[in-house]
């Protein structure tokens, strides 16, 4: 299995294999800025919902780091995912970000561990 992938493929089910991607967002201490955040983030998750390939994506805010907040993103392909990260909503996203982060974000790639691989 590819790193980055999530292999739900099982003949019987017909399920088929994901990309996982996160990516981590840390806003600058001022509330007025912060909101301005969460409405930069929200608008992109609608908007990469109706991407090509893309299977679901959600926004989190942590409960433990103030003003932290996760973008999860789940797509059909790898083709999928670096086609979205290209895309115009992606770069929308991004240039709404600019002046209202703390750190640039954190973005990672994510393979499920499933209890086959636990032996």
């Amino acid at each position: 299995m590819a790193w980055g992938l999530i292999d739900m493929s099982d003949d019987a089910n017909g399920e088929i294999e994901i990309v996982v991607v996160t990516m981590q967002f840390d806003a600058i201490d001022d509330e007025a800025l912060h909101d301005k955040l969460r409405s930069v983030l929200a608008k992109y998750v609608v908007l990469a919902r109706g991407e090509p390939g893309c299977r679901n994506v959600d926004l989190i805010a942590s409960v433990t780091h103030e003003r932290r907040h996760l973008v999860i993103g789940k797509w059909e392909s790898p083709d999928s995912q670096r086609r979205h990260f290209d895309s115009a909503v992606m770069v929308e996203m991004a240039s709404g970000c600019t002046g209202l982060l703390s750190r640039p974000p954190q973005i990672d790639l994510w393979e499920a561990t499933s209890a086959h691989d636990l032996r």
